[in-house]
């Protein structure tokens, strides 16, 4: 299949090539390769923004290091004049989609390479490139052969100086590596997921875009308009000149919307985003808030990472059926979906008052004592050897295996993971646990400093009054520190949690006093402890 030489519905075909090819693999293999195709319409908007900001009538030397089916190219053919366009080249490891491409393609004057542009060797002089546009592969960081991270690390730090985390996913390792391909002033383009701008791995790629080259444009899209139908992923559209960065330089930030019609936009100072972790408090355009954190006054820890929650976790009638010893379980409460109330009341012995109670296999007794004292409890052990639950990553890297992490009940408990329901509302929730019930790693537990569990003791009624002012936090002030992902899935880890920041508890504790005088719950020294 070629394109006519009118190209009269030549993108109808190739979408059509792009469905055939994407049906011949399974969508399993498409996401762990990170492939998800550019949609028409998104790749229009780029390249005209990108004419925009080419000089006219500049001919240009045009590269896509992820060609797959050519979405890009196509609309680059429809928004330059063939005159224009000095050269095209792409780069597509996969052959699945490579030589249906290169052969769709033929005649157009695309020089298609069929090989892994990580390993290419970047041209020099003439024959670089004036305009990149790229939608890189979205391979997680898990995903990446343990023997290629050292190689591509070292890469991207000769080639763009960027130190790059472990966890950082392959589309870093794109940007970072096209910066050799670049001529002087050449304009890029990048689809990327919008996480960058906020999780820890994102710095040196934010490094780079403030130190290396001009960063023009981030248009950041709404999480609740997922672009690209098979990713859970929130995008954005990253713009870069290859110039070294002019003084007092402002770059635009826009949200929401489209690129090329944004629903909000601003100018901020490079300066400013070079001190701020997470870019994309910057779309909400409030002045800096210096209240207390919630950091200042709990030590916020994840809940139990089991190994094997089906395995550890079991029902009151389990236990009780299989003649299991109950000093060996430990109540926990169970996930958000079964907590109907964001109050847990506790009977007499300190357990949830909940038709749904759980209990959490904790033994630190040795195999030998075990097996002697609680024949029941080994031969239920047993059972989990025999499948296979002993030798699960986190299991095999504690002694004994079936030992939990320390992790005591805590008085406050909030979710980890939510969705956005109705504009304003709180998709996380804060929930007052009375009771002894641990919780589970679908949780965030918020642990009071040795000065807030004081005044929670002597004062009558003092923790309600505290889950009430943690119920008051804006969705704002939590959204903005969390991540989120496609389709409105929000995130918040320990660390993210502790950076929220809240007025109203500085009224009812005194403000912290130098950490390394206090303790947490858990007898360290706060200035010791980094909340996670």
């Amino acid at each position: 299949m070629t394109p006519g030489a009118s190209g009269e519905g030549l993108e109808e075909r190739r979408l059509a090539l792009q469905t055939a090819l994407d049906e011949g693999k399974p969508r399993a293999a498409r996401n762990a390769s990170g492939q998800f195709a550019t949609p028409t319409t998104l790749a229009l908007e780029i390249l005209e923004y990108a004419k925009a900001l080419c000089p006219a009538q500049r001919r240009i030397r045009f590269l896509d290091p992820a060609i797959g089916t050519g979405a890009f190219y196509s609309a680059l053919r429809v928004v330059f004049p063939p005159n224009q366009i000095a050269a095209a080249v792409g780069y597509e490891i996969d052959r699945h989609y490579a030589a249906p491409t290169a052969e769709f393609w033929k005649g157009s004057g695309l020089v298609l390479h069929p090989e892994d542009f990580t390993r290419a060797v970047a041209p020099s002089g003439a024959d670089a490139y004036d305009l990149v546009i790229c939608n890189p592969p979205y391979v997680r960081h898990h995903h990446i052969a343990s023997s290629d991270k050292p190689r591509l690390k070292n890469q991207v730090r000769l080639v763009a100086g960027m130190e790059a985390s472990g966890l950082a996913g392959l589309y870093c390792y794109f940007l970072g590596l096209s910066h050799a391909w670049m001529a002087p002033g050449a304009l890029a383009g990048w689809l990327i997921p919008s996480e960058f701008m906020d999780v820890n791995y994102g710095a040196s790629i934010k490094q780079y875009l403030l130190d290396k080259v001009t960063l023009l444009h981030i248009h950041r899209f709404d999480p609740h308009d997922v672009q690209f139908g098979d990713a859970l992923v929130s995008s954005a559209v990253v713009w870069l000149r290859n110039e070294w960065p002019p003084a007092d330089h402002h770059v635009r930030l826009s949200f929401g919307g489209s690129l090329l019609r944004p629903r909000q936009e601003r100018r901020v100072p490079a300066a400013a985003m070079r001190g701020n972790r997470k870019w994309t408090n910057f779309n909400g355009g409030a002045e800096p808030d210096e209240s207390p954190t919630l950091g200042d006054f709990f030590t916020i820890k994840r809940g139990v990472a089991t190994g094997g929650n089906g395995f550890f976790i079991l029902a009151e009638e389990d236990i009780r059926r299989r003649g299991l010893p109950r000093e060996m379980f430990a109540p926990i409460l169970p996930g958000p979906r079964h907590l109907p109330e964001d109050k847990i009341l506790a009977d007499q012995q300190g357990n949830p008052q909940l038709s749904r109670r759980l209990f959490l296999l904790d033994c630190r007794l040795a195999p030998d004592e075990v097996r002697r004292r609680h024949p029941q409890l080994w031969a239920y052990l047993e059972e989990g050897r025999e499948q296979g639950v002993s030798e699960r990553y986190i299991c095999r890297h504690r002694t004994p295996w079936y030992a939990q992490e320390r992790r005591p009940a805590a008085p406050f408990v909030c979710t980890y993971m939510a969705r956005t329901r109705r504009e304003g509302s709180l998709p996380f929730r804060f929930i007052l646990n009375c009771s002894r019930a641990t919780a589970a790693n679908v949780y965030l537990m918020l642990y009071p400093q040795r000065h807030v569990a004081m005044r929670l003791e002597r004062v009558v009624g003092l923790r309600e009054e505290v889950w009430d002012t943690l119920r008051t936090i804006s969705p704002q002030a939590m959204l903005g520190e969390g991540r989120v992902y496609g389709g409105g899935l929000h995130k918040l880890e320990p660390q993210e949690l502790g950076n929220v920041r809240t007025a109203k508890l500085a009224q009812l504790f005194p403000v912290a006093t130098p950490a390394g005088a206090q303790e947490d719950l858990f007898g360290r020294s706060v200035a010791a402890v980094a909340s996670g």
